[in-house]
């Protein structure tokens, strides 16, 4: 790649902040693996005072390998091995370590504090049917109060009940002090609180770090950047490399706001353009440019590529996400025939749920694929244990654990005290509840619907649980609990009653996701050590990474962008995250959106039009 002006400017700046704003393919990791070699062979700096910040382990040691060949290659002589190259975590741990001799003892585990959170909600005896998605929100919330520095009394959860939440992470915090345990965000909360009283501990590591140089500093939340601005004082040599139009991270507390905001905090500040992309075809870089113009929340800026003008960006509409798949999967076919490598394609989807369909179709043609992320099997959701031990009691299954799972969903008021025994009996039930009415009624009405359930398709009979025994009415009331959306929980049920469509009977069905839960094991067990086949992955994680062809599945309002972007600020991230996805096509970029899903009509994305699209009669155009 051969450098530009504004990268030969970059390289070459010594002293002072510098802030590079470095577009999709610009070039920007050669750019700062080259200015720390110019750091040390023109400007004389000592290897060791030199600082390079990343957010992931993998990105810190591909920027050090890149940068110690480039050495190698130059021939600098100096130490230069001595370079510190690593994430946030690891350096602010590095300092708290040298302060209070901590080891990896006092880092605490997932397993640690899922089971310190378990029990602390165990104490406050929440009723919480989707344990998994509510730790991963609880976890979500603490990180948030922590990194943002939020009061608690000025927090409102969106989880559980305000008090609820104050109480459980008040209580995690005091345990994991008592245990002289840290979580990821202590990192930084006590790194931050120990250079803000220690002045001369400041001093010695503003000593050590005296240019500073941050990647991807548009994913930086507040309380990294206060820490990073304490250590670069006095002499500010802070060298900050990021694209805006990138940020993708707002629920991990990363604002655009934060770079944007940059050259007040730092009012020297020279600011260069890597304008270039050197990944994509003009075709691909036009359609984008035009999508991400529409933010008004930006640094203004004209991305360009001297790359060839390449296909137009297909847009296609199908009836139905079967018809999407199948048309993906005669692409990917077609492709491979043609030359090129499974590898050299992705399918990528607004949500890691997304492509469960998509899975089933591939798996069906033996078309090789790895996943970036784990894929929530959806037969394991709690939703569809619940839809599974119905029909299973409907089959004649009158087993305990079944019997838990649906017999106050809707509620019934049958206590737990009255199964004594491992076998459910109705007529038990009715002898404990001898005496109350309106109670011995719930049981045989319970009794007369699993009846009903008996001889029904499985499609039947998620709509008859639904509707007829009334968990549609328990799913709103505890969705309200919650503070989630009742939309998120039908969806789910939803998808179950699309999968069950194809089967006349409860065998057949069961039969088909027990294969399913198989195969999908066996991909996830083959997954690290294979490393082949198509790419599908959510569009936060395919970040950085890029393909020949790209599909960028179900490009519809209430996907792209999300259902749950209620404001001009959440949009402004959807649709950055679009130009994220879009960005990553090397020669072919197509979009894809359907007209119903659930049997319900689905609208084309606004980022559609914006790219330049228009409805044609035929419903499949491009640009």
């Amino acid at each position: 790649m051969e450098k530009n002006a504004a990268q030969e400017k970059a390289i070459h700046h010594n002293q002072g902040p510098m802030m590079l704003l470095a577009g999709p393919g610009s070039g920007k990791t050669t750019t700062m693996t080259r200015r720390v070699e110019a750091l040390i062979r023109e400007h004389r700096v000592n290897p060791a005072h030199i600082l390079v910040v990343t957010f992931t382990k993998a990105a810190a040691r591909e920027m050090k390998e890149r940068f110690l060949s480039l050495c190698q290659k130059s021939g600098v002589k100096e130490n230069y091995q001595r370079v510190t190259f690593g994430t946030f975590h690891g350096i602010f741990y590095g300092i708290l370590r040298h302060a209070y001799g901590l080891t990896g003892k006092n880092i605490i585990s997932e397993e640690q504090r899922y089971d310190m959170l378990r029990e602390i909600i165990y104490k406050q005896r929440i009723e919480i049917e989707d344990e998994k998605e509510f730790f991963e929100g609880l976890v979500q919330e603490i990180s948030q109060v922590k990194n943002n520095r939020i009061p608690l009394e000025h927090y409102y959860s969106k989880n559980c009940p305000d008090e609820i939440f104050r109480t459980i992470y008040c209580t995690y915090v005091n345990r994991c002090r008592q245990a002289r345990l840290l979580d990821f965000d202590d990192m930084l909360l006590y790194c931050y609180d120990l250079l803000k009283k220690r002045a001369n501990i400041l001093a010695g590591w503003q000593q050590k770090f005296q240019y500073i140089l941050v990647d991807e500093f548009q994913d930086i939340n507040q309380l990294q950047y206060d820490i990073v601005k304490m250590l670069a004082a006095p002499q500010n040599n802070l060298f900050i490399v990021g694209d805006d139009d990138q940020s993708i991270y707002a629920f991990r507390g990363a604002k655009p706001e934060i770079m944007m905001h940059f050259p007040k905090d730092f009012p020297t500040v020279r600011t260069e353009l890597l304008s270039c992309n050197y990944r994509s075809t003009k075709k691909i870089v036009e359609a984008a440019g035009r999508v991400i113009s529409c933010n008004k929340n930006r640094f203004k800026k004209k991305i360009h590529t001297e790359n060839e003008e390449g296909k137009p960006v297909c847009i296609k509409v199908f009836d139905t996400q079967k018809q999407e798949e199948l048309y993906v999967k005669d692409c990917i076919v077609k492709a491979y025939q043609e030359g090129c490598s499974y590898e050299e394609m992705a399918i990528l989807y607004r949500t890691n749920s997304g492509a469960r369909f998509l899975v089933e179709t591939l798996m069906e043609y033996q078309i090789p694929f790895q996943m970036r992320d784990v894929m929530p099997n959806i037969y394991e959701h709690w939703i569809a244990r619940n839809m599974i031990s119905y029909i299973k009691l409907a089959m004649g299954d009158r087993s305990r654990k079944e019997f838990l799972q649906v017999m106050n969903r809707p509620n019934r008021y049958i206590s737990r005290a009255a199964l004594e025994d491992t076998q459910v009996s109705f007529e038990a039930l009715r002898w404990y509840y001898e005496g109350k009415d309106w109670l011995c009624d719930r049981i045989d009405k319970l009794e007369e619907d699993l009846y009903l359930l008996k001889n029904m398709t499985p499609y039947g009979a998620i709509n008859y649980i639904r509707k007829g025994i009334g968990y549609d009415e328990y799913l709103k009331d505890y969705a309200a609990y919650r503070k989630l959306k009742t939309e998120d929980f039908y969806e789910v049920l939803e998808e179950l009653a699309e999968s069950a469509k194809g089967y006349k009977t409860y065998p057949e069905w069961f039969k088909h996701m027990e294969e399913y839960t198989q195969n999908l094991k066996e991909q996830a067990k083959n997954q690290p050590v294979q490393r082949q086949g198509v790419i599908i992955s959510t569009l936060h994680s395919i970040k950085g990474l890029e393909f020949d062809k790209v599909f960028l599945m179900d490009v519809n309002e209430g996907t792209i962008p999300y259902h749950k972007a209620a404001t001009d600020s959440d949009i402004e991230e959807e649709r950055r995250l679009f130009y994220v996805g879009m960005t990553r096509a090397r020669k072919e970029l197509s979009l894809f959106f359907i007209k119903e899903r659930h049997e319900k009509q689905l609208e084309p994305s606004r980022f559609l039009k914006e790219c330049g699209w228009q409805e044609e009669k035929n419903g499949a155009s491009s640009n």
